[in-house]
């Protein structure tokens, strides 16, 4: 098995630039220091300003263009021109002024190919990622072509530094990464900048501990759709049928006072008026009361969220909670049962009864029947994903793989909350019931639970822009703590509030879209894609704790949603198996056996996985193939009924015949 290869690359200090360099002239050692945007241009050669370290400063004198003599020397890449080679000097680097990459489209930005082939990398960085390019790797697999690494800042979970002025050899620093890869990277020892280079990556990976904003605030990218449009509360509950009779609207929460990290606009019970919702609230943990998430069009059977009952060691009850949650039977007429999910092992819930909290008790919750559903908390997850991580990266043990992988008990994990949704959409579909979920505080399991059983319930959110309302609504709204659970910009690494809650949920739909392959709307990129900017801080779209905060943070006016970007690219994230079938309810399969590791995601940074075409490439072909071959049923359709009203007129004007009626039997 070879070495993991270390990427040397090499620091030259800005005195060392070559004076007489035309290009250099109007910079400033600070501003090159600063890797502002010096010359970045796209195809079309528009002029392009960067959103890099410059922050808000004006830009400096922009240079001619260049020949296209020069153009002969240069990389052009998806989004830009890499400097030319005259930039690269004494067989080391820079830091350069090139604006980095753009990667929406997913494809890694590529440094050209020098002339000159001691050059052995090139390094660039930015606010927005960091950049490495190695020619030389001593790994076999990689020696024969350039290893180019692009990372987002965003997705850099901490830096580790080795060696030192007093160590014999190279100073590395490894680049630990929340999406499943670390990246290791070295100094030669007689190497100048050390501390400084550690020093800016600290300060651009992780800004908020440095009193900087995250690089979505600084993106300015401008989209064909504003995807902070895409949930509109009210439109999705009249999508349901809602309000109605027994359900009403209350704006109770409109300033947040009754619940600080609930949405402002609530559905309750028709019956239960604002002041009982208040007395309810000091019940339940974080005032989080029991709220409607989605209805069922025929029998009216609800799904409904909330955190866990304050009991406590005592045993206290609330006559409004009991009262309430009858309520919420009641507007089912077609059942006279309430099924209680709570997602916790049992042992924990009783525990929590220490802490104040505790569960529902049936003797006190007529006609109730609670169910535990044994799913773990965010330490437990936490602690798997490590393991998980330990298994598929860098190296994987062949002859121990399926020990190694069931000792991190990652899949039970998703049979557990599989298992716990498709409980709760029969409960619904098939047995007419209405369902109330909650586990601790309400947003992390919760919103697990609730969202997939949506999924499973509701073809409308299995479609792209409906997972995006299912999201917006179940996740962002309703108050997932996003900032604590991925730590943006936070350089407390082991903060025990991070834990992979919505990895989980993302893997679960991956594990219902290879049971249920023509179901779902869209592919396994667009679910990449998700996880890939939950990391990335590129877009607002997951930035803070709750809708209050967002809100007061301003993200709407300051970033770019990443649904901006998604449905401006529609095409890359279709599934061309997709049928619409709108009443269609999903039971898959929670069985060990029907489940698997997602491969696509948790082992694409292996460094000795063979590169393959990324799928949703193929996709797109197919897509393609199904735009012409629908063109081609329609025209032919069209011809049909031309030809019949053809023949119809040349009946009509012929003398009538007796014609013999023929029976047909299939």
């Amino acid at each position: 098995m070879p070495e993991n290869p270390v990427l040397s690359w090499h620091l030259l200090p800005i005195s060392e630039l070559r004076q007489d360099d035309p290009h250099l002239s109007s910079h400033t050692s600070e501003q090159l220091a600063s890797s502002l945007a010096y010359l970045v241009e796209d195809k079309k050669d528009r002029r392009q300003p960067s959103m890099g370290a410059l922050g808000n400063r004006t830009l400096p004198k922009r240079e001619p263009l260049p020949s296209k003599d020069s153009l002969a020397e240069s990389k052009i890449t998806g989004n830009g021109i890499l400097l030319r080679k005259y930039r690269l000097v004494k067989e080391r680097s820079i830091l350069t002024n090139y604006e980095l990459f753009d990667v929406l489209f997913g494809e890694q930005s590529e440094a050209a190919r020098f002339a000159d082939s001691r050059v052995s990398s090139s390094t660039s960085r930015s606010d927005r990622s960091f950049h490495l390019r190695s020619n030389t790797c001593k790994s076999p697999e990689l020696r024969d072509s350039a290893f180019v690494l692009d990372v987002p800042l965003g997705v850099i979970s901490r830096i580790e530094k080795a060696g030192g002025a007093l160590s014999r050899g190279d100073v590395s620093y490894v680049l630990v990464c929340k999406d499943i890869r670390n990246l290791k990277f070295a100094h030669k020892q007689d190497t100048q900048g050390r501390t400084s280079v550690f020093e800016t990556v600290m300060r651009l990976a992780f800004p908020v501990s440095h009193n900087l904003q995250v690089f979505a605030y600084e993106y300015g990218q401008i989209y064909p759709e504003n995807g902070w449009k895409v949930y509109d509360p009210s439109a999705e509950y009249k999508r349901m049928g809602l309000p109605n009779e027994s359900w009403r609207m209350t704006r109770i929460n409109e300033h947040y006072e009754l619940c600080d990290t609930y949405p402002a606009m609530l559905l309750v019970p028709a019956n239960v008026p604002d002041e009982d919702l208040k007395r309810v609230a000091t019940f339940r943990a974080k005032n989080r009361i029991p709220v409607l998430s989605w209805i069922h069009p025929e029998s009216q059977a609800t799904v409904v969220r909330c955190s866990q009952p304050m009991v406590g060691a005592n045993g206290k009850r609330s006559k409004d909670d009991e009262k309430y949650l009858q309520a919420i039977m009641d507007a089912n007429a077609q059942s006279h049962k309430l099924f209680i999910f709570d997602a916790r092992p049992s042992v924990n819930a009783v525990a929590n009864k220490t802490k104040g909290g505790g569960f529902e008790s049936e003797d006190t919750y007529q006609n109730a029947e609670l169910v535990f559903l044994d799913i773990h908390n965010i330490h437990v997850m936490r602690e798997s994903l490590r393991k998980l991580k330990e298994v598929v990266y860098p190296n994987i043990e062949e002859s121990h793989w399926l020990s190694n992988l069931e000792s991190t008990h990652w899949l039970e994990h998703i049979k557990l909350i599989l298992a716990g949704a498709l409980r709760i959409a029969d409960k619904v579909e098939s047995g007419k019931t209405s369902v109330v979920i909650h586990c601790s505080d309400g947003w992390d399991r919760t919103a697990q639970l609730t969202s997939l059983a949506m999924l499973m319930l509701d073809g409308h959110y299995r479609t792209v822009r409906g997972f995006q309302v299912l999201i917006e609504k179940e996740w962002l709204t309703f108050g997932h703590r996003f900032q604590m659970r991925i730590g943006h910009g936070d350089k407390n690494h082991s903060d025990a509030d991070r834990s992979p809650v919505f990895l989980q949920f993302i893997d679960c739909v991956w594990q219902l879209t290879r049971q249920f392959p023509a179901a779902f709307e869209f592919n396994e990129f667009f679910l990449i894609t998700i996880l890939d900017h939950l990391y990335s801080c590129l877009f607002g779209t997951f930035l803070c704790n709750s809708e209050q905060q967002r809100i007061k943070e301003g993200l709407q006016k300051k970033t770019i949603s990443l649904w901006s970007y998604i449905n401006s690219h529609l095409e890359e994230f279709l599934n061309p198996l997709y049928v619409n079938y709108s009443h269609h309810v999903l039971y898959p399969i929670v069985s060990m056996r029907h489940l698997e590791l997602w491969v696509g995601y948790y082992i694409r940074w292996n460094p000795r996985m063979r590169l393959q075409e990324p799928i949703h490439h193929c996709y797109k072909e197919l897509l393609l193939k199904r735009a012409e071959l629908k063109k081609k049923v329609e025209e032919l359709q069209r011809e049909l009924i031309s030809r019949s009203a053809s023949s119809s007129s040349e009946r009509a004007a012929s003398p009538t015949r007796s014609v013999t009626p023929v029976q047909t039997f299939v």
